[in-house]
């Protein structure tokens, strides 16, 4: 495992999933851990079992739509760590079931709200933070859909494949910044909210088998599996890795 102690890492959506597993592994790492998140309750319990093993977290009530609550999460950073040095873009949601027909203004506003503009409204905060500090790395998670879209989600889709493209940007700008930003690009992964969905469609033991088959791999990912390449891509190993949009997808983007 990759060494973060006494690296600061600001997670959104971290109480939960992917962002949950990766701030199980950074804490475990020796990475001061901030969880940035709506659920702050839901927080507060990653941040108690981080504690309970040793670990050091804090968890910060944070709407990643809006600017000044994405500024005041890397302000805690700052107040609370001294620093920020590595940031996990990671909140996000999905309306499935949805074509162009079937999504609402509302739907699309929601999801390009949090899938993208959160992602930018928290890097623009961190960037400007890490360019000051000589460094860091951003991790932002897409999807396949961003990658190669996918039927029934078309809000979701532009929304990653937005973030593909803002990812790959914002490492231009800042490569000679010493900021590496890079974003993931999963497959179906077993998370509340894949579970949510399949619960929607059916139930879990109903429709699994239909997220397991579509992967060449032949199952779906765990968090764990996701989080260690998150974590892969913030560390030092991967000093020469920015503007990448990596599949982690069980084989799907591969023909």
């Amino acid at each position: 495992m990759s060494d973060f102690t006494d690296q600061v890492v600001l997670i959104t959506g971290g109480n939960s999933g992917i962002g949950r597993a990766a701030a199980m592994m950074f804490a475990a790492a020796g990475g001061k851990v901030v969880i940035a998140a709506r659920n702050t309750a839901a927080s507060q319990s990653v941040v108690t079992e981080i504690g309970m093993l040793g670990g050091e977290a804090h968890a910060i009530a944070c709407d990643v739509t809006k600017s000044a609550d994405c500024d005041a999460a890397v302000e805690a950073c700052l107040n609370r760590y001294g620093g920020l040095d590595v940031l996990f873009n990671n909140a996000g949601i999905i309306f499935r079931e949805k074509s162009a027909l079937d999504t609402t203004d509302e739907q699309w506003e929601q999801t390009l709200a949090v899938n993208t503009t959160g992602t930018f409204l928290m890097s623009r905060a961190a960037v400007a933070v890490m360019v000051a500090r000589g460094g860091g790395a951003i991790v932002n998670n897409a999807s396949y859909f961003g990658l190669v879209g996918g039927r029934g989600a078309v809000a979701y889709s532009a929304s990653k494949g937005a973030v593909v493209l803002l990812t790959k940007s914002m490492a231009l700008d800042h490569a000679r910044d010493g900021v590496r930003i890079n974003c993931i690009c999963a497959g179906s992964v077993d998370t509340p909210m894949l579970r949510g969905e399949m619960d929607e469609m059916g139930g879990v033991d109903a429709v699994r088998h239909l997220f397991e088959e579509k992967h060449p791999i032949g199952r779906i990912a765990s968090p764990d599996e996701i989080a260690q390449t998150v974590l892969f891509l913030a560390s030092d190993e991967a000093g020469f890795i920015t503007g990448a949009a990596i599949p982690i997808d069980g084989g799907i983007t591969a023909g």
